[in-house]
């Protein structure tokens, strides 16, 4: 095997490890609305999960979420601090309720604690911004992409699959949904992501960020629901 295959080899491996359910950052343990939309009977088979996922993929995660990646990803790139951390606050600016907000930064801080645990990554030169009082997942998860030597593409869909597989698994349980839908589901989803890295990557500045009020409205009303298997 060649170098250059090696490299590809410990490439691909490390977007795994970056997107497993595996990565101590706590994704499991928040539903992102989903667990209310099931009480309300919004989501109720495996058609209406694909539905919502799909809607919270397409109007929230390309618009806000993949765009903000490839700009933080070209900040690191650039050396440019200022940008990155300008970034990073659009990101949680966006963030619709506080139960949202709390999720992103929870990871977040999650995930900047793993990093500066870790022996194989070297993240020092980032400790600037890894110490930023506030540091949304995304932030964090654009910084080990770019340690692990990935490129933007690789990113950004692995960062997709962290959210459908994160989703579907909350509705296996929620819904509930059988082993075989759930993979269906992750097959149908894990298609969309070529479209929405298309949408990101031709959005200008001034066209990032999107609302869905009920989604908003979802995780907020989460916060009071009276039983929950997810955090709030």
């Amino acid at each position: 095997m060649t170098a250059d295959k090696q490299s590809a080899a410990l490439k691909l491996n490390r977007l795994l490890q970056l997107c497993s359910a595996n990565l101590p950052v706590g994704g499991f343990s928040f539903s992102q609305g989903l667990e209310y939309a099931v009480e309300m009977g919004w989501i109720n088979c495996q058609k209406s999960t694909f539905s919502w996922i799909e809607l919270n993929l397409s109007e929230s995660l390309a618009r806000t979420d993949l765009a903000l990646l490839k700009r933080l990803y070209l900040a690191l790139d650039n050396s440019d601090f200022a940008g990155f951390k300008l970034a990073n606050q659009q990101l949680i600016a966006c963030r619709e309720s506080s139960e949202l907000r709390f999720a992103d930064l929870a990871m977040g801080k999650a995930f900047v604690r793993l990093l500066k645990q870790l022996d194989s990554l070297d993240s020092s030169p980032y400790l600037e911004l890894l110490n930023e009082p506030e540091l949304s997942f995304v932030s964090v998860f654009a910084i080990s992409a770019y340690l692990c030597q990935l490129d933007l593409s690789a990113a950004q869909s692995g960062f997709c699959w962290t959210y459908i597989d994160n989703q579907v698994a909350a509705a296996t349980k929620l819904v509930p949904l059988g082993q075989t839908q759930a993979q269906n589901l992750l097959f149908d989803l894990s298609a969309k992501v070529e479209s929405l890295l298309s949408i990101a990557n031709q959005l200008d500045d001034h066209q990032i960020g999107g609302s869905l009020p009920r989604l908003a409205m979802a995780s907020a009303w989460h916060e009071t629901q009276y039983t929950r298997l997810f955090r709030s």
